[in-house]
């Protein structure tokens, strides 16, 4: 029988559960959703246990499709939404829900993170800016506003830690994870010292750093009996969305080229040897599974999410996602925006890169009488578009070029949306064949990396194969940098009235 790896990707709106074989393709998938208690002032937080509920049920129903799957498990291992926060006390029970990736509510945290330490100096430790996207803010945050909850918190853990621990009773992270929170000292490779101390935060706390490929224990019988998973199954740590995205990229090393995630937030990235810093600092960096390796990445907050927010409001009742987001798609294709004066600044969520602005928000700018659905639907495609340049941008600044960009996430399924985003980019946009599992693969390849089933990372690279490339229109393209000047002046003119809203 040939070996499996189950691999498991938790993101932002549910996990997915795929088995992988010993030549790297995916035998089959599930996916169980969960939801977002997503409300006024920044608020973004999910329950733990929904999470643990949704890796049981994947895992149960994934494994009772494939005959003898069980058995042939070699590994299970993890991918998994950064940035967030997992509050735990001494008995390993949650304290209250995970604040998530997208909540924006620790600005004055993230405030004092910058006075403390200084932004230059922050970005040289930790490759990114103090935000109030990362988990150290929101650590500090919830300390702030509900010190009886945070006297009970004995360990702050991130999404995928939490079901390891669920799965082997061990409490650790990865590198990839740490670089997401604001606290990790890239270059040491260890929680820095200097930023708990200015954040008033006990570096016990958080939990210990062991590399990505780590086993770190044994499927207890106790989870065997709610998962499905055999007791005794190794688990390999696995590692943070972004970074295993690009292993599932082929995006190992400097040649590999760089890729565009477009799913519900989005971003543009590449491998390097050493952490990419902006002056300007636009782009953050983050450690790599890969050991020895850096994966520099503009990520902002609302991509795919954006498209998929618009769609809702359009199509509120209408047919089946898939139609729905077809039937708007060939609107947009038909049809200018930025070329007709309308533009989308698409910070549903605040910004991240380039801005790092948690109290921007989205805009229609240029509305006309006669602009219609496809109208608005293009100038979020090429809103997010925009805002992916302005990275490329600082990229290119930086000494990294990029030539061709492959393309995963949802977004990537369309070739009207590759299309608009190759000319916007000036570069080719592919799609991979593995547009809708390259993170699922990366954590397969990286965990099986870790139980020995691979040799190395260079299997998922030979998965990445290249499909129906869009070339860029030069004409268009010199259109669509005229038009990124304006989106760019757009928001700067915009920046002081985001401040005076509630």
């Amino acid at each position: 029988m040939s070996a499996l790896i189950l691999a498991h990707d938790l993101g932002t709106t549910g996990d997915k559960a795929t088995l992988v074989d010993e030549t790297g393709f995916s035998v089959a998938s599930v996916t169980v959703p969960y939801p977002t208690d997503f409300a006024a002032g920044g608020k973004a937080e999910q329950n733990p246990l929904d999470w643990w509920a949704a890796v049981c049920r994947a895992s149960t129903e994934l494994l009772a499709r494939i005959p003898d799957a069980a058995a042939r498990v070699a590994g299970v291992s993890f991918s998994g939404q950064m940035m967030g926060a997992v509050f735990l006390d001494a008995r390993g029970e949650l304290v209250r829900p995970a604040v998530i990736w997208a909540d924006t509510r620790a600005t004055a945290q993230a405030t004092l993170l910058e006075r403390e330490i200084g932004l230059e100096e922050f970005y040289r430790l930790t490759g990114h800016r103090p935000n109030a996207t990362y988990s150290l803010a929101k650590i500090m945050r919830v300390r702030d506003e509900e010190p009886e909850l945070f006297d009970r918190v004995r360990t702050v853990v991130l999404a995928k830690d939490y079901i390891v621990y669920r799965l082997t009773g061990q409490l650790a992270t990865d590198p990839s994870d740490a670089s997401s929170t604001n606290a990790f000292d890239q270059l040491a490779g260890t929680w820095s010292d200097e930023i708990l101390t200015a954040a008033g935060v006990g570096r016990a706390l958080l939990p210990e750093v062991l590399a990505s490929t780590t086993v770190i224990g044994k499927v207890t019988a106790e989870a065997a009996t709610a998962s499905g998973i055999p007791a005794g199954t190794p688990v390999v740590i696995g590692g943070g969305d972004g970074p295993m995205a690009a292993v599932g990229a082929g995006v190992i090393d400097r040649d590999s080229g760089a890729y565009a995630y477009l799913g519900s937030s989005s971003w543009v990235s590449l491998a390097t040897d050493a952490p990419l810093h902006d002056p300007a600092m636009r782009t953050m960096t983050f450690t790599h599974v890969v050991p020895g390796r850096f994966v520099p990445t503009a990520t902002m907050q609302a991509g795919g999410a954006a498209l998929g927010w618009v769609v809702d409001v359009l199509e509120p009742d209408g047919p089946d996602a898939g139609d729905r987001y077809a039937e708007l798609l060939e609107a947009a294709g038909a049809v200018e925006a930025a070329a007709d004066g309308l533009y989308f600044l698409p910070h549903l969520l605040g910004e991240r890169s380039p801005y790092w602005n948690p109290r921007a928000r989205a805009v229609f700018a240029g509305l006309a009488r006669h602009h219609g659905r496809g109208h608005l639907v293009r100038s979020v495609l090429e809103g997010v578009g925009f805002n992916l340049l302005t990275a490329l941008d600082a990229f290119a600044e930086n000494g990294v070029t990029v030539r061709s960009i492959d393309a995963i996430g949802g977004v990537a399924n369309s070739p009207i949306a590759r299309g608009i985003l190759a000319d916007v980019w000036g570069v080719p946009v592919s799609r991979l064949a593995l547009v809708d599992e390259a993170t699922s693969i990366g954590a397969a390849v990286t965990g099986g990396v870790g139980v020995g089933l691979f040799d190395g990372f260079e299997l998922a690279r030979a998965r990445s194969s290249r499909l129906d490339e869009r070339m860029p229109d030069a004409a268009a393209h010199a259109r669509y940098r005229r038009s990124h000047a304006v989106f760019l002046d757009a928001y700067r003119r915009l920046e002081p009235w985001f401040e005076q809203l509630p």
